[in-house]
């Protein structure tokens, strides 16, 4: 080998690392920059209400445990009760929503029929309408047959959910192949026996991020709940955040708000980090065919 091609071989493992370098260095900054908000959400928690309009901190203060006793001891709110009602709703509208979308999904993909592209593409142009302009007429159909107070109206929707259905669709056409569902039906199978023990199995990390997705938007749903819930052992964490911060200025205490606000996204970590392996892989699976 001469000397110019081992300078040429220096110059590119040289090229290669400062690229790696300039990747890292970014990676790690986009990474801080996320994290940074829920570190000042932990520093926020352990501090006073007057300490926090004296203004930024980066150093944690010693009222963490203060402002959780009293956070969860207020009597205005009853934050046990409300992360189990949102823990209720969500978990229930992450379960329909993934396996009700994935069964249309596979109507879709392992069937034939006439209207098999009008259906699709019905279903894409509601997934672009805006939950925002059907809520007032759905709430008063709610009001109308006595579904207000009531988690019906925030759970029974979910089972139409156009964004999850897309996701499933292409997933599906990715990485499930006819041949599997022939030989289902060669062997005696019956349609949901077939979809339930054979293809759910096949698509749990799709499964896992849809679920986590799903858990998530229910879980920060303010809108509708606030429209049709009254009773206030009912409530959502997203309301009881609202009605802590809307109490009157003798009683306000922002570090018992963010305390809460630190409290109501513990759930929502702990279901990322049950899912989280099945969420990578459902990222990157079907990014190459087989």
């Amino acid at each position: 080998m001469t000397n110019k091609n081992l300078d040429e071989g220096r110059q590119a493992r040289l090229m290669l690392a400062i690229s790696r370098g300039v990747v890292y260095t970014i990676l790690i900054f986009l990474t801080v920059l996320c994290l940074f908000s829920f570190y000042m959400l932990i520093i926020n928690a352990s501090r006073t209400n007057a300490d926090l309009q004296g203004g930024f901190k980066f150093l944690p203060q010693g009222n963490f445990l203060t402002n959780l006793k009293n956070a969860w001891n207020d009597a205005s709110i009853n934050i046990p009760r409300g992360m189990l009602n949102s823990f209720f709703v969500a978990s229930c509208t992450a379960l329909l929503t993934t396996y009700f979308s994935a069964l249309t999904a596979y109507g879709l993909h392992a069937y034939d029929f006439r209207l098999k592209k009008a259906a699709f593409t019905f279903i894409m142009a509601v997934m672009v309408i805006p939950k925002q302009v059907s809520a007032a007429g759905f709430v008063q159909l709610c009001y109308k047959f006595h579904l207000t107070n009531s988690y019906l109206p925030l759970i029974l929707p979910s089972i139409a959910a156009p964004i999850v259905f897309f996701y499933m669709k292409q997933y599906m056409e990715s990485t499930l192949p006819m041949e599997i569902i022939d030989a289902a039906r060669v062997d005696g199978s019956n349609e949901f026996y077939t979809f339930n023990r054979i293809i759910l199995p096949m698509l749990k990390p799709a499964l896992a991020v849809q679920m986590i997705f799903s858990f998530v938007e229910s879980w920060n749903n303010y809108f509708l709940p606030a429209l049709l819930l009254d009773k206030a052992e009912l409530k959502t964490v997203p309301i009881m955040i609202a009605q802590l911060r809307s109490a009157d200025y003798s009683k306000f205490d922002l570090g018992k708000v963010y305390m809460f606000i630190l409290l109501a996204i513990l759930p929502v970590m702990v279901v990322y980090i049950f899912l989280s392996k099945s969420i990578i892989k459902g990222v990157t699976a079907g990014s190459v065919k087989g």
